[in-house]
């Protein structure tokens, strides 16, 4: 599980698009990798809807990462 913050999640995301690019991806560049939140979010769900179960939970994961980094920035204002 990756828990170690922001950079980490946001290098687990681009790991996960090289994984599943061929396979979920295909219809985006293929030097594409999400800048922000708002992108990241969408293209996992893009490996969810189109990989495999170990994808899915694995977007799943970080998902939730990326959701409870929103949301503690969010938190503390």
């Amino acid at each position: 599980m990756i828990t170690d913050g922001t950079e980490q999640t946001e290098a687990a995301v681009n790991r996960l698009v090289d994984e599943y690019r061929s396979r979920c991806l295909w219809f985006l560049r293929p030097d594409y990798y999400p800048v922000d939140t708002a992108q990241r979010l969408r293209v996992l769900g893009q490996i969810q809807k189109y990989g495999d179960r170990t994808a899915f939970l694995k977007a799943a994961e970080l998902r939730q990462c990326l959701s409870r980094a929103s949301s503690a920035g969010s938190a503390s204002s």
